[in-house]
């Protein structure tokens, strides 16, 4: 009902710009100051900062060919896209192209996406976002989640990552790795952090799906369903979970467990200091990108992807896109979905695979991802070994403003396993309460 309201008071809004303002103002305009060429200019909110400069490679190769000016502006870290996106809509400073992470950020915008369902690029991807007004997501990339590790690492300490498929194997691998971190250059077995107030997404959001999905046929939603029915957890499933989040906390880097940046887990594990890491593959990217120096120093090791098994027989990773380029309908639509279509072209794909690391969604593209993690994808997806993201399904902000929060409270000791999963579900129940 919150976000239905949202929609309402989003269309009075827009009647309102159309009227004082002439149309749909600001950067997105097609009358905007761009190219010599053409004059025409299109804004695109980029949700993935880390690939910020390869986009605006794309952008001035799409301005050289065509004219277009295309004008990229990347939010990452913790800033919250969609109340940002919100307020550019309320001040009519929509972009004509932005991020939108799943079904609760596209419900923000019921009724205002353009359907692409003609475009030419639908037909050649199986990833792309449907809804009930048609195909309002265009995918860019596919990305994977999974209990990331480095493989050099693992193999000297004789650790068989294809071993982890158990509770009890998790943590077997875990104590051989701490006995032996001195003579491995370790800092911690695990870069898992904690920090409540800008890695929320990845404790509340990456690791929490693992509780959802970890294990499942993709197309089993069990759990998502019931959190979705009143805030319900599973109480055998979310305490074994809690056990394994336990053992993160134990065999963490205590020094950065509730404080550390994003930065600092991603170049720590480039830099050889831990033996897991708790993000997804898409850090394959900052590894050969901003870290690579560090990267270069502990050898470009191997990498590769072990299942969150915090129950017996759990196999599998979860893979998807994980978030989509929708066009606002009533920005320069033509220019727009111009440029998305570009985007699966020959030349922009070797960019987005090649350079930024996106491992494609696209049929026809024929690049394979010079990245740490995408082979661990390929190999996944071809024995058939993924799970889906369903926890893009969850309400909004409930990783944001409910158990970022708890999942800090337990690493730092404030409360104990047994503290978190009673807390974890209050929370869960007044999130989905309101």
């Amino acid at each position: 009902m919150r976000r239905r309201l949202f929609s309402l008071m989003v269309a009075g809004l827009m009647a309102m710009s159309l009227v004082g303002c002439g149309g749909a103002d600001g950067a997105g305009t097609s009358d905007s100051k761009g190219a010599a060429g053409s004059g025409k200019s299109i804004r695109l909110v980029n949700g993935k900062i880390e690939v910020d400069p390869q986009l605006k490679k794309l952008a001035e190769m799409y301005e050289k060919e065509t004219g277009v000016h295309v004008e990229i502006e990347s939010m990452g870290g913790g800033i919250d896209i969609q109340g940002e996106l919100k307020a550019y809509y309320q001040s009519a400073n929509m972009p004509d192209i932005f991020v939108c992470g799943g079904e609760a950020d596209f419900n923000n915008w019921d009724g205002l996406l353009q359907d692409m369902s003609d475009q030419a690029w639908v037909s050649d991807t199986d990833a792309a976002y449907v809804s009930d007004e048609g195909t309002v997501g265009f995918p860019y990339t596919t990305e994977a989640v999974g209990l990331a590790y480095n493989a050099d690492i693992l193999e000297k300490a004789g650790v068989d990552p294809a071993s982890i498929t158990s509770p009890d194997a998790m943590k077997k691998a875990f104590e051989t790795l701490d006995s032996k971190k001195d003579e491995l250059g370790l800092t911690a077995v695990i870069g898992y952090y904690a920090e409540p107030v800008n890695l929320y997404w990845s404790t509340g959001n990456h690791v929490f799906a693992n509780y959802l999905d970890a294990g499942l046929d993709r197309d089993d939603t069990t759990y998502i369903d019931m959190l979705n029915d009143g805030g319900k957890l599973d109480d055998k499933r979310f305490a074994d979970f809690a056990d394994m989040i336990e053992l993160f906390n134990k065999y963490a880097d205590q020094a950065l467990l509730v404080s550390g940046t994003y930065d600092q887990q991603i170049l720590n594990f480039a830099s050889g200091k831990y033996a897991f890491v708790t993000q997804g593959s898409w850090i394959g990217a900052t590894m050969t990108g901003d870290d690579k120096d560090a990267y270069a120093e502990a050898g470009n090791f191997k990498c590769g992807m072990a299942p969150y098994a915090f129950e017996d027989g759990i196999d599998t990773i979860l893979t998807n896109s994980p978030s989509w380029w929708a066009v606002y309908k009533d920005g320069n639509v033509e220019e727009a979905e111009a440029f998305l279509q570009w985007l699966t072209t020959d030349e922009a794909q070797e960019v987005l695979v090649m350079e930024a690391g996106f491992i494609s969604p696209y049929k026809s593209c024929s690049y394979v991802a010079n990245d740490p993690f995408a082979q661990t994808i390929s190999d996944y997806t071809a024995a058939g070994k993924t799970s889906a993201w369903h926890w893009l399904n969850m309400t909004d902000g409930y990783a944001q403003n409910y158990t970022g929060q708890v999942f800090a409270d337990f690493a730092s000791g404030a409360i104990d396993k047994e503290g978190f999963i009673k807390i974890f579900k209050q929370v869960t129940e007044q999130a989905y309460a309101k």
